[in-house]
């Protein structure tokens, strides 16, 4: 059965209460967590004691906090990836007929 903590390793965004965040960390000292709620900055905070008693509920994670109980789903975004100059086709003279 895989844990948050497992989980949390893996992906590159997440969706915390319904808003995508992908500015989190995730280390030994737990999950800090901030994102935009239209203008305003929410930042969330989890202890290491409050991922591992986590609950799995469908896809998402049920997480309580000091705050209340909060819903956290893991998932991974698409990033655009640098083009190697190898990969590259190489151009054609302009004078070639």
């Amino acid at each position: 059965m895989t844990t948050l903590s497992q989980a949390l390793e893996s992906c590159n965004m997440l969706l915390v209460d319904g808003l995508h965040a992908f500015d989190f960390r995730f280390d030994e000292t737990g999950l800090c967590i901030e994102l935009m709620d239209g203008r305003a900055l929410k930042k969330y905070a989890f202890s290491p004691e409050q991922i591992g008693a986590a609950r799995l509920e469908g896809t998402d994670w049920l997480i309580t906090a000091d705050t209340g109980e909060h819903r956290l789903v893991c998932m991974s975004a698409f990033s655009a990836r640098e083009e190697d100059d190898d990969d590259a086709p190489a151009e054609e003279p302009a004078d070639r007929q």
